[in-house]
C-alpha cells in the first residue's frame, strides 16, 4: 500500500506542469567568469528543472531535457532506483529568450541519461533499454524497444550515454561499442568502436570525439567503422586516440575532488591541476562565434566548475588538440555548484551548458574517506535540488528565428544544407532522410557537385545515401572534382558498386585520385582499394601497393588499408610476397598475423560482446565493468595515464595479491610485464564499500582471473574474509615491495 501511494503520489508530481517568473537576481553570475567577446546567460533553472543531464532541440527549437534527480542525492546514491527522473519540455512562452514554462513529456523514470530527437520522435535511454516513441500533441505514443541491453546494469558513472546523430546517418554513444539507425521501419543495431565515457560529438567531416574522467579529450582520427571492417583486425592507432597529452585545468579556486590527498592532484594551493572527472567534449559548429573557434572542441570539467577550449589541427590522417590557453579556460566559477556535464550545438548557433549543479557527482561507489572526511566541512552533499541550463553568445552575433522543420519543403531543406550552423544542416539532412523527400534529388545532386562549401556537400551525399539514390558514375564524378574531404566520402560511397562492370571506370578514378598526391584522399583510397581488390586483383593490386609505399611509414594508413581487406588476405599477402619492390615487412606481417587470428578464430572483441555472458563469471563480470573498466579497459589491455593493463599481468595470475589489490587497493609505483608505471594516482580498495561483499569480491577475481591471465585461479569467498583483515602497514593502500613481501610468505 506504501509503495502504491509513493506512485500515485509521482505520478501527481510530475503530471504538473510548470512555470515560473524569473528575476535575473535569482542566478547571480558574478562568480563566473567568460572569454573576452562572449556573454552568458541563464536560460532556465530550478523550480522548471531540477538535476539536468542532457538535452535536445525540437524541431521548432524547443529544449527537451533529461533529468536524472536519483543520482547521488545522498551519501549513499540511496535514491538510484526510485522512478523520479523524467523528460521535460521547456518553452519560452512570452518570448523573451528565456523558459518560463515546462512540462512533462515523460515521467516516472529510473536514471534516464540521454535522448534524441530522431525520426520525427524521441530515441531515449532508461537502463537497460533503448526506447522509441512517435510524439502527438507533445505526449508520447507507440512506443517501440530498439534495444533491451542498451545500458546493462551497472554504475550509473559507466553506462551508454549520448545518442549521437552523425552525418553517415548513424546514431551513436559513449561508453558504448554499438551505433544505430533505423531503415525502413527497422531499427538496426551494429557493432562500433568503444568510445569514451560520458558525451560525444562529431565534427563536420564526420570524425568521432569523446573522453573519460582523466583524459580530457579522446577521438578517432578517421570516419567511424573505417577501421574496423576485419573482425580479425584491431586497430592499435587511428581510433579511441588521446587527441592532446596536456590535462591540465585552471580553477579559480580550491575544488574539492575524490583524491585530492594523492600526490599531484592538488597544488600547494589546494587547486586542482589535472582533469579527474572530464565530461562531454563538443566540436563547436555553430557559425555564430568568431572564425578562430569554428570547429573548436569545448570540454566540461564540472571538478573543476568550468569549460575549457581546445583548438583542433587536421593533418589529412590524423588530428592534433592544443589547448587555446594556458593558465586560463574559456569560461570558470568559484560557485562550485556549477557543474557543467553536457554541452550541445544550438538551432541559434549558441552554445548551450547543461549544468546539473549538484554538489556531489562523484558516485558513492568511489567516494573516498578523504572526500568525506572534506564534505563535513563543505557540505557539498546538501547543493540538491538544483539545475541549470545556460547559453553562450557572442557579443557581436543576433540570434535569428529559428525555422520549423516540420513545414519546410524539399526545397527549403535542401537549402538549410548551405547553413553555417552544422546544427541547421544536420537537422535538414535527417529531415529529407527519414521523411523520404525523394523529390530532392535532382537538386541534391546539383549541390553534391557544384556547392562552394565542402561540408554541404558532404551533406548532400550522405543525404542522397540516405534516399537510396547514389550511383557509380554521379559519385566518380563528385571524387574527380571535389575537395579531399568530399573525394573521401565519394570513394567510402562508391564501395557498394565494386563490381567487375566498373572496374575499368574505378581504375581510371584511382589512378586520377592517387595522382592529386592528398594525404585525406589517400587514406580513404586506401582504406577502400581492398573491396576492389576482391573483384579484380590484378587490377587494383598495383595502386594499392602505389600508396602502401607512399605512405610506408603511417601506422594510420597501414590499418585503413588492412581494415579493408577482409576476405582478401591471402590473396593480398601472396600478391606483394611476389613483389620484389616491395620491402614493407610490418605490413607483410600484419597481414599474416589476421590470417592467423582467422584461422584461430580470433575477432576483434567488439564483435563478440552482445550483453555480459550468462554464466558463472557474470556477476564478476558486471561488477568489472561497473567498477573496473573505466580505469583498466574493458579488454583489460590498461588506460595510458590512468592504469597498468591487467592482461597477462604476474599480479593478475597471483588470485590472493589481486585479491589485495582489490580489497585494500595500490599506491605508488608498480611493475607490470617488465615495464613501470608510476602514475601518481591511488587505486581506492574497495574494502570501504559496505555494499561490496566478500562474495562479490570473489566473483570479481573470478571474472579477472579468467578473462586476462593464462592460468585462471579463483579465490573462495572464505578467503577473501581473511584477506581483509590484513590491512597494509600505512592504513591506506598497498604498495608494491608489500605485496612481494607477501607472497614470499
Amino acid at each position: 500500500m506504501k509503495n502504491l501511494l509513493y506512485f500515485f503520489a509521482l505520478v501527481l508530481l510530475f503530471s504538473c506542469e510548470t512555470t515560473r517568473s524569473y528575476d535575473e537576481k535569482n542566478i547571480p553570475l558574478e562568480p563566473y567568469k567568460i572569454e573576452d567577446g562572449f556573454k552568458l546567460e541563464v536560460l532556465a533553472s530550478e523550480p522548471l528543472l531540477k538535476a539536468p543531464v542532457a538535452i535536445d532541440f525540437d524541431a521548432k527549437g524547443r529544449i527537451w531535457v533529461v533529468q536524472m534527480p536519483g543520482y547521488m542525492s545522498d551519501m549513499q546514491g540511496s535514491e538510484e532506483d526510485e522512478p523520479i527522473g523524467s523528460i521535460r519540455i521547456l518553452e519560452d512562452l512570452d518570448n523573451d529568450g528565456v523558459m518560463d514554462h515546462a512540462k512533462i513529456f515523460l515521467d516516472s523514470l529510473v536514471m534516464p541519461r540521454a535522448l534524441a530527437h530522431v525520426y520525427g520522435g524521441l530515441l531515449y535511454a532508461q537502463p537497460p533499454n533503448l526506447y522509441f516513441v512517435d510524439i502527438k500533441d507533445d505526449k508520447p505514443v507507440n512506443r517501440v524497444l530498439v534495444d533491451s541491453i542498451y545500458a546493462v546494469d551497472g554504475n550509473p558513472e559507466h553506462q551508454p550515454n549520448g545518442l549521437l546523430l552523425n552525418v553517415d546517418n548513424w546514431i551513436y554513444n559513449a561508453k558504448s561499442n554499438f551505433r544505430y539507425q533505423r531503415k525502413n521501419g527497422k531499427w538496426i543495431k551494429e557493432a562500433t568502436t568503444f568510445r569514451g565515457q560520458w558525451g560525444i560529438s562529431h565534427d563536420n567531416f564526420g570524425r568521432l570525439y569523446y573522453n573519460d574522467n582523466s583524459r580530457q579529450l579522446l577521438g578517432d582520427h578517421v570516419l567511424p567503422n573505417r577501421l574496423i571492417r576485419n573482425k580479425n583486425y584491431i586497430p592499435r592507432a587511428g581510433v579511441a586516440q588521446m587527441l592532446t597529452k596536456d590535462q591540465r585545468v585552471y580553477p579559480l579556486h580550491p575544488t574539492t575532488v575524490n583524491r585530492g590527498y594523492s600526490p599531484g592532484v592538488l597544488n600547494a594551493d589546494s587547486i586542482l591541476v589535472h582533469a579527474t572527472a572530464a565530461a562531454k567534449p563538443l566540436v563547436y559548429r555553430g557559425g555564430a562565434f568568431p572564425d578562430a573557434y569554428d570547429q573548436n572542441v569545448f570540454v566540461c570539467i564540472p571538478e573543476g566548475n568550468l569549460i575549457k577550449r581546445n583548438i583542433l589541427t587536421f593533418t589529412g590522417d590524423s588530428t592534433i588538440a592544443e589547448q587555446a590557453w594556458q593558465n586560463k579556460e574559456f569560461l570558470a566559477a568559484t560557485d562550485e555548484g556549477f557543474r557543467p556535464v553536457n554541452l550541445n550545438n544550438g538551432p541559434d548557433g549558441s552554445m548551450y551548458i547543461v549544468d546539473m549543479h549538484r554538489g556531489m557527482i562523484g558516485h558513492h561507489a568511489y567516494l573516498s574517506p578523504y572526500l568525506k572526511k572534506k564534505n563535513e566541512v563543505t557540505r557539498l552533499d546538501t547543493i540538491l535540488d538544483y539545475g541549470r541550463i545556460l547559453k553562450v553568445t557572442h557579443v557581436d552575433y543576433a540570434a535569428k528565428p529559428i525555422a520549423d522543420f516540420d513545414v519546410l519543403n524539399a526545397t527549403e531543406l535542401v537549402q538549410l544544407l548551405k547553413h553555417k550552423n552544422g546544427w541547421v544542416r544536420d537537422r535538414a539532412q535527417h529531415y529529407l532522410v527519414f521523411k523520404e523527400m525523394k523529390e530532392a534529388i535532382a537538386e541534391l545532386r546539383e549541390l553534391a557537385l557544384q556547392s562552394e562549401n565542402e561540408y554541404t556537400q558532404i551533406h548532400a551525399l550522405h543525404t542522397l545515401e540516405g534516399l537510396n539514390s547514389l550511383d557509380f558514375d554521379f559519385l566518380t564524378q563528385v571524387a574527380s572534382t571535389g575537395k579531399p574531404q568530399v573525394a573521401a566520402h565519394a570513394v567510402i560511397l562508391a564501395e557498394v558498386f565494386a563490381t567487375e562492370e566498373n572496374t575499368k571506370k574505378a581504375k581510371m578514378l584511382f589512378e586520377n585520385l592517387i595522382a592529386k598526391n592528398s594525404p585525406t584522399i589517400d587514406l580513404y583510397l586506401g582504406s577502400s582499394i581492398g573491396k576492389w581488390v576482391a573483384v579484380n586483383e590484378d587490377v587494383f593490386l598495383k595502386p594499392m601497393v602505389t600508396l602502401l609505399k607512399r605512405h610506408a611509414k603511417g601506422v594510420i594508413f597501414k590499418e585503413a588499408v588492412l581494415s579493408g581487406l577482409a576476405g582478401v588476405e591471402e590473396t593480398v599477402l601472396a600478391g606483394v610476397n611476389s613483389l620484389t619492390s616491395f620491402e614493407d615487412d610490418d605490413f607483410k606481417t600484419a597481414l599474416s598475423n589476421i590470417l592467423e587470428n582467422k584461422k584461430s578464430e580470433k575477432v576483434n572483441p567488439i564483435f563478440l560482446r552482445k550483453s555480459l555472458n550468462e554464466d558463472n563469471r557474470t556477476a564478476g563480470a558486471k561488477m568489472f565493468y561497473q567498477i573496473c573498466a573505466s580505469c583498466h579497459g574493458a579488454e583489460g589491455q590498461g588506460i595510458e595515464g590512468l592504469a597498468p593493463p591487467l592482461m597477462k599481468s604476474e599480479h593478475v595470475a597471483d588470485s590472493e595479491r589481486l585479491a589485495l589489490i582489490v580489497l585494500h587497493g595500490l599506491q605508488g609505483p608498480i611493475s607490470v610485464n617488465g615495464k613501470d608505471y608510476n602514475l601518481n594516482l591511488a587505486m581506492p580498495g574497495l574494502i570501504r564499500n559496505s555494499d561490496i561483499s566478500d562474495k562479490d569480491i570473489a566473483d570479481i577475481i573470478a571474472y579477472v582471473s579468467n578473462a586476462f591471465s593464462d592460468n585462471p585461479k579463483g579465490v573462495k569467498k572464505e578467503k577473501v574474509a581473511e584477506l581483509r583483515t590484513l590491512k597494509p602497514k600505512s592504513g591506506a593502500e598497498y604498495t608494491l615491495p608489500e605485496l612481494l613481501e607477501f607472497s614470499k610468505k
